[in-house]
């Protein structure tokens, strides 16, 4: 099953090409704001605060602290919505979650500066230079962001699978494109991805419910799972918190086995 997740440069109309592409396959349909208020319910945290920090650049301390921390509860969120398969989620930087070998498709949707700055004065009822300061401030934010973030430049073509120019052609030609695309992902029928997310969104709740834990949210640990059989390493996992952190864990649907080990192993994903 596909799953389709893009991350769109302001004014470049990702949320409405997504909503076309879900329409024409039958596939569910998520904004990056839906599961950001999502986020906010089911991990009591303020929605604003979610947002906040993804589109604007942390600082070094905030990164360590309330930045990973909110970068964890919105990614288990988002992983576990698109571990259900054929779903759609457009806006957010969704695409830079999903796994590597997985069933998704990352999706950049850009345009010229000009289109961007012409479409977000429309949207967002401004005067042309009031838009223009928009679409640059936030372009220099979110790319500050990701950089510090995640370690990757947001404009690099090469982290994607399809980057698309909605300026050239119409919103409903590249719905198109998409849901070809993902119809032939559906027909290709292949188990193993499936598996990839599933396993992915399961270490993503792991880790997000131990950040959330009051004893043990800013320790430094790194979360990996296969198959349900989820690795928890970390310098400071010793007794007696290592029971606690199998405690946590196995609260967590899905999950067959959970081992703690102190020391630290090449992993998947990390809480710092």
């Amino acid at each position: 099953m596909a799953v389709i997740a893009i991350s769109q440069q302001i004014g470049s109309r990702g949320i409405e090409l997504g909503e076309l592409a879900a329409r024409e396959l039958g596939y569910r349909f998520q904004t990056g704001e839906q599961l950001i208020a999502e986020t906010a319910t089911r991990f009591n945290v303020s929605a604003e605060q979610v947002k906040w920090f993804d589109v604007r650049n942390p600082h070094f301390w905030e990164r360590k602290t309330e930045g990973s921390r909110f970068v964890a509860y919105y990614r288990a969120v988002f992983l576990q919505t698109a571990a259900q398969d054929r779903i759609v989620v457009a806006g957010r930087g969704s695409a830079h979650y999903l796994p590597e070998g997985g069933c998704g498709v990352r999706v950049r949707t850009m345009a010229p500066i000009a289109a961007r700055i012409k479409q977000v004065a429309k949207d967002e009822n401004l005067a042309a230079a009031a838009a223009d300061k928009r679409v640059r401030d936030f372009d220099t934010e979110v790319k500050a962001r990701t950089q510090s973030l995640f370690g990757q430049d947001i404009d690099d073509p090469a982290i994607y699978d399809l980057v698309i120019n909605t300026a050239r052609l119409s919103i409903a030609s590249h719905a198109k494109t998409l849901a070809a695309l993902a119809a032939h992902i559906d027909s290709e029928g292949a188990p193993e991805r499936t598996k990839v997310m599933r396993d992915a969104a399961i270490a993503a709740l792991v880790n997000a419910a131990l950040v959330a834990h009051p004893k043990i949210r800013d320790a430094q640990m790194s979360v990996n799972c296969s198959a349900g059989c989820v690795r928890v390493s970390g310098p400071g996992l010793v007794p007696p918190w290592d029971d606690l952190v199998i405690g946590v864990a196995q609260t967590i649907e899905g999950v067959a086995s959970v081992e703690v080990g102190a020391e630290e192993d090449p992993v998947t994903l990390t809480s710092s």
